[in-house]
């Protein structure tokens, strides 16, 4: 009876560790790799960024598509995605300088309102970049005046239609041409194009 226990427990152990192994296999991160190639006339940049983006299994095509043209609006050599979603105490974007001194912290979406003040004291420059249409809208609306104070802070709203284009050239393999001219981004690859005008919202 011992052996059978022992066996039983070995075997329940087994089947509890296989059932891990899935579900961590299932919580990896999707692999997109994309060739960008940005041409700002507001900033006078003309660069191609080879990119490799992991979109966590929560983040949608929209999500990481907006991800993907506020790295494009601010485009830069220190530039760079972070842990994104799997990692709470970073921004999606963020720029540093040689000391490791945050330049610019880049958020997408409607962050809460403390991690946008602990944003805006560990970093030089907070950007924050909305496309959740009348979602986003009443967002802004309820944490605006807690955020008055803050100097270092701007928010974009992104017209609803306009990303939900852009999601629409998602590929696992991608390249995009970004046009930026008066801070209107013309997005464009075999698939399609969309041109999307940030709303200043502060």
């Amino acid at each position: 009876m011992g052996a059978f226990l022992r066996g039983a427990s070995a075997f329940g152990m087994m089947a509890a560790f296989a059932t891990l192994t899935i579900q961590l296999m299932a919580l990896r991160a999707t692999i997109y790799k994309t060739e960008l190639n940005v041409a700002d006339t507001d900033r006078h940049y003309y660069a191609s960024h080879a990119l490799t983006i992991a979109r966590h299994p929560s983040e949608t095509d929209l999500r990481m598509m907006v991800r993907l043209l506020a790295f494009a609006l601010h485009a830069d050599e220190s530039l760079a995605f972070t842990k994104g979603l799997s990692d709470v105490d970073e921004p999606d974007i963020w720029k540093k300088d040689l000391t490791g001194a945050i330049d610019l912290w880049i958020e997408v979406g409607q962050p809460e309102e403390r991690r946008i003040l602990k944003a805006c004291g560990r970093a030089e420059q907070v950007v924050i970049y909305c496309y959740g249409g009348h979602a986003s809208e009443i967002w802004w609306a309820g944490v605006r005046g807690k955020l008055e104070r803050l100097r270092n802070l701007k928010v974009y709203g992104l017209p609803q239609h306009a990303v939900n284009t852009l999601a629409g050239l998602a590929a696992r393999t991608m390249s995009l041409d970004v046009n930026i001219s008066d801070r209107s981004a013309f997005v464009s690859n075999d698939q399609g194009s969309v041109t999307i005008e940030p709303e200043v919202w502060r």
